[in-house]
């Protein structure tokens, strides 16, 4: 079998469609009940941030996303959700999207992300739990996980104030 080869882009707004699809399919449903929702609702994107993955034909293997928050008086991106087609997972694609976006963030004026996750997966990519931040119930505390700047920040988790 030969090498697979993806192209990585910035998803425009030409893509929702395939990368809900994508998420419909990797998530159970009721996904958009999550409270991380309630944060995403009428606020835009960070857009050069969400990547989408595609394979040679150009079918939509891979997507993250991340929206702005606010924890307690400080910004900070929300990630989530990344999701991989069912049929290209264990292939690293998640991984090559975690550290490309991750690698963006600071030089774009994001000093700390946060997301609602299982710490031994998303550990290696350098997320610790966060103690003091609160996302919106319900949410398992050791699920919040952060990376970046997060020294004296604490708080409620609250939506962007810039939301539409």
């Amino acid at each position: 079998m030969g090498v697979q080869v993806f192209s990585i882009a910035q998803e425009q707004p030409s893509d929702w469609w395939e990368v809900e699809a994508l998420y419909d399919l990797c998530f159970a449903p009721g996904r958009e009940a999550l409270s991380s929702y309630r944060l995403r609702d009428g606020v835009d994107k960070v857009a050069p941030l969400c990547l989408i993955a595609r394979d040679r034909d150009g079918i939509v293997a891979a997507a993250i996303r991340y929206w702005p928050i606010m924890v307690g008086d400080h910004p900070a991106l929300l990630l989530g959700p990344i999701a991989v087609h069912p049929t290209r997972q264990g292939e690293g694609l998640g991984g090559l999207l975690m550290h490309q976006s991750l690698e963006m963030t600071e030089g774009l004026g994001w000093p700390r992300v946060m997301l609602v996750g299982d710490y031994p997966y998303y550990s290696r990519f350098g997320f610790e739990k966060l103690t003091g931040v609160e996302m919106p119930p319900p949410t398992n505390p050791d699920r919040v996980l952060g990376i970046g700047d997060w020294e004296g920040i604490e708080g409620a988790v609250t939506k962007w104030p810039e939301a539409k």
